[in-house]
Parts: structure tokens; C-alpha cells; sequence
């Protein structure tokens, strides 16, 4: 590689239930590659069935990084992911291998691929005054004041994702510039990956719809229920907001703590999935440098044999 040269890597995105695992996967095994979580909820420890982490059969003996390397009461902001999704990637290189991105979490991969743009800069302090305004006002109050200070921020978050509007927030009173002009000064200093992004997402909406269903169902099948109890018995939504506001967890809370039925919270497990990959695919969308395979109707194969040819079109560019 020719000094100054940017390192080229792969990257699988799209909304929840699209089959980005199983394509990162069989990419993995075609190009010699190594996977890389970029799933902000994959990297706690206990949290597994919710969070739709690959099992051992599914990960078919390829290597996974980012996986289970916190525990659900740690803060890990996303300059710590940046930090250490940058040691997997060189210890991959090192193995000669092939660096393979694969997540729903837009937000962590822009940060890792602009450089890391969020600040290090916390407030422990500030933080908790925050959160107390959240508790007291309620979450609207502190999205309504992050959609006055930074509008284009407010609208890639959830107004119910305190924890992102709070971290947004934190950076303007701590730094005096708002996230959105941190990534704008991050992206005029560009960074050092060259990547080859693939999109999967499907014309019908109605078939992602019919996936997420599918997901929700096997996750209760596997064990979900079971699994949410058990975090709840341990103190883990007690001790962790993060926990406590994940998608797969958070809808079955009511239903162990008896104050809704269990299809009412499966429904609303489903509703909420629903919502979620909405907002995935408006991040997503406003990246034009990904190359989108609509996969209705596609067998696994068929989908992985269309991102080889992608692939391959990118790296064959840098040689001409």
C-alpha cells in the first residue's frame, strides 16, 4: 500500500432484521475476513437473545470483535467504540485479513470512519443534573432544548433516547460547539479508511415488516422472556439506564412487572422494532456512498454473490 494511502474496508448496514450477520458472515468466508460488531447494545455482556447477537453456529468459526466487552452498567460513549473498534481493525490488518463492519448502529460507524469526531470530554456532574431534568420535566423538555441548540442532531434521535439527546446536549455546554458542528469539522479533516459500504434493505416495506415479526417470535421462542427476567432479578435495569431503554427489554418490563399483558407487550416489542428500523434507514438514506441490494426475494447466496461483485468493482477501481 502506497505510503498516505487509505486502508480499504468493508462495511454490511441496514435497518434490524435485513440479514446484514448472515451476509457479513458469508462474505467473511469468501474474502478472508473477520467481522466487526457495530451494534451499540451487542457490546454488553448478558444482554444476548434482545440484542440478536450471532450464535456460535451462526458465526460458522469466523471471528466476531466488539461483542460482550462491557458490562451493562458501564458508560461507553462512542469515542470509546471508535478507540476500540481502531485496535480490532489493526489486529485484523495484522493477520492479513479483511476488516468487515457489520451493524444497524449508524452513528457508531460514521464516528469510526470520520475519525471519532464526538469530544472526550465528559462531565459527570452535568450529566446527573440532566438526567435530573429528565426525571423531573420529563424527556421532551431536554429534546426540545437539544432541537433549539442543534436541530440537525435532535432529528437523528429519538426523543425518548435520553441518553443521546443528554450526550449531545453534554457536548455543547462542555465544548461550546454543537455534535453537528464537531462531525462537520471531522469530515473536512477526512479520515484514514477507504470503505466500500453495502445497504441491504427490500423494495416491499411490508417484508421487512414481516422479518422483524419473524425475529420478534424467535426471540421469544429462544428464550427472551426468561432472559429480560433474569436481568431484571440481577439489578441490571436498576443500575443501567442504557439496559433498562433497549429495544427488546424495555417493552417486557411492564409485562414482568405486571402492569401490562404479554401480547400487549410482545406488540408493542414488535411496534417499537418496527419504529427502529425506520429510523435506521433515514440515517442511513442521507449516506450516498452506500451501495444498496434490495434482497426481496434473494437467497442468502444470491445476495452475498451481488456484494462480492460490489466488492470487487471497488477494489479493481484502485488498481486501475
Amino acid at each position: 500500500m502506497p505510503e498516505g494511502a487509505k486502508i480499504r474496508i468493508l462495511a454490511i448496514v441496514g435497518p434490524t432484521a435485513s440479514g446484514k450477520s448472515d451476509l457479513a458472515v458469508r462474505l467473511a468466508e469468501r474474502l478472508s475476513g473477520e467481522v466487526i460488531s457495530c451494534d451499540s447494545m451487542q457490546i454488553y455482556r448478558g444482554m444476548d437473545i434482545g440484542t440478536a447477537k450471532p450464535s456460535a453456529a451462526e458465526m460458522r468459526g469466523i471471528p466476531h470483535h466488539m461483542i460482550d466487552i462491557a458490562e451493562p452498567s458501564e458508560d461507553f460513549s462512542v469515542a470509546d467504540y471508535v478507540g476500540q473498534a481502531e485496535k480490532a481493525v489493526r489486529s485484523i490488518l495484522s493477520r492479513g485479513r479483511l476488516p468487515i463492519f457489520c451493524g444497524g448502529t449508524g452513528f457508531y460507524l460514521d464516528s469510526f470512519l470520520r475519525g471519532g469526531f464526538e469530544p472526550a470530554e465528559t462531565n459527570p456532574k452535568l450529566r446527573e443534573r440532566l438526567w435530573n431534568e429528565a426525571r423531573t420535566f420529563g424527556n421532551e423538555f431536554l429534546y426540545a432544548r437539544l432541537l433549539a441548540i442543534d436541530p440537525e442532531s435532535a432529528e437523528a434521535i429519538h426523543p425518548n433516547n435520553v441518553r443521546r439527546v443528554i450526550r449531545a446536549l453534554e457536548i455543547y455546554e462542555l465544548t461550546g460547539k454543537t455534535k453537528t458542528e464537531h462531525e462537520r469539522l471531522s469530515r473536512e479533516a477526512g479520515g484514514k479508511y477507504d470503505p466500500v459500504i453495502i445497504g441491504l434493505n427490500f423494495q416491499d416495506r411490508a417484508e421487512l415488516y414481516r422479518r422483524i415479526d419473524i425475529r420478534v417470535d424467535k426471540m421469544l421462542a429462544e428464550g427472551l422472556l426468561a432472559e429480560a427476567e433474569r436481568l431484571l432479578k440481577a439489578g441490571v435495569f436498576e443500575r443501567s439506564r442504557t439496559a433498562a431503554q433497549a429495544i427488546g427489554y424495555k417493552e417486557l418490563l411492564g409485562y414482568l412487572r405486571g402492569e401490562v399483558a404479554l401480547d400487549k407487550a410482545v406488540e408493542m416489542l414488535k411496534q417499537s422494532t418496527r419504529r427502529y428500523a425506520k429510523r435506521q434507514l433515514t440515517w442511513f438514506r442521507a449516506n450516498h456512498d452506500i451501495n444498496w441490494i434490495m434482497a426481496d426475494g434473494k437467497t442468502g447466496e444470491e445476495i452475498a454473490d451481488e456484494a462480492t461483485m460490489i466488492w470487487e468493482r471497488a477494489t479493481n477501481a484502485d488498481k486501475t
